[in-house]
């Protein structure tokens, strides 16, 4: 049978004689054969006919750093692998106990937490899944399965956060989510919620008071998160407000000006926009600079009064 897009794999019965370092003092040192058989990996298994689909997994895998082995559909799956990632159209071909669809450009965050629970063979994987969230203009989140940490990242929007649920629950069906949502930073704070009870989650506000450690804010959030996961809140059942204070207000102008390099301020109802995340402040920005002026220094300040 042909090898599949240049890959090779290793049959899974085989045994390979293990050398070890007998010599621990730093001086000559032989090898020798060990008598025990190989202890062998579990893996995740690449399965698929579709080359967009399998370059698009193969780089995902690559960046986990999973052990993987890359088949053909009909070739024997080892009994290593753990959790096979296919196409929709061949998941029923199959044959295996844990067989994770992927659609193309579909969400990454949930699938990686799905393969991490598939590798833990210990766990249960019925109960409940909590998601700490870390507001902000990119959330950080966490995701977590008892005690273990399935899986952390950042959200591209704190309105991303109803489409990650959304995704949540059609990977783990069975499993009832719980969101725990950070207290700081109100408006991304209620935008986060709000996306949330709209795809009807379980939805706490936690107080965030010593769960962010120090450092650069984009590390800290997804540690933030894990944190907050942890901790237990107070349920919300209806839409927050998303009336901004006038400190909010200036505080995105000054970033507005700090973005500009102190070239212009965006306007307030600018300033409302993005706050409701109708816009990015970037896309502000750009709109203050003019027609054609995206990602060009800005030449003057906005005419609209701030």
């Amino acid at each position: 049978m042909k090898p599949h897009f240049g890959q090779k794999s290793v049959p899974s019965g085989a045994e390979v004689p293990q050398c070890t370092q007998t010599d621990m003092s730093g001086g000559r040192y032989m090898r020798y054969l060990t008598l025990q058989p190989l202890v062998r990996h579990r893996s995740v298994a690449l399965v698929t006919r579709d080359p967009a689909l399998y370059g698009e997994l193969a780089g995902f895998l690559r960046e986990q750093r999973w052990p993987t082995v890359s088949l053909l559909p009909g070739q024997r799956i080892p009994d290593s692998v753990v959790a096979v990632l296919t196409s929709a159209e061949e998941a029923a071909s199959i044959p295996h106990r844990r067989v994770l669809p992927v659609a193309p450009g579909g969400d990454r965050h949930v699938l990686s937490a799905a393969v991490e629970q598939a590798f833990d063979s210990s766990a249960s994987h019925e109960g409940e899944l909590t998601v700490g969230i870390d507001p902000g203009p990119r959330p950080g989140y966490a995701i977590l399965a008892g005690t273990r940490c399935l899986g952390t990242g950042s959200l591209e929007s704190p309105e991303s956060a109803g489409i990650f649920a959304s995704h949540l629950r059609h990977r783990f069906p069975s499993r009832p989510i719980r969101f725990r949502v950070g207290a700081g930073d109100p408006p991304s704070r209620n935008r986060i919620v709000n996306a949330l009870l709209s795809h009807q989650r379980w939805v706490e506000l936690v107080n965030e008071r010593g769960t962010t450690p120090r450092g650069h804010r984009r590390p800290r959030d997804p540690a933030a998160a894990r944190t907050i996961a942890y901790s237990p809140g107070v349920t919300v059942r209806e839409p927050l407000p998303t009336t901004f204070t006038a400190g909010e207000v200036t505080n995105l102008q000054r970033l507005s000006r700090e973005r500009s390099g102190g070239q212009l301020t965006i306007s307030r109802s600018s300033a409302h926009r993005v706050l409701r995340g109708e816009l990015t402040l970037m896309e502000a920005v750009d709109q203050a600079r003019g027609p054609g002026s995206r990602g060009r220094p800005p030449t003057s300040a906005v005419s609209e009064p701030l």
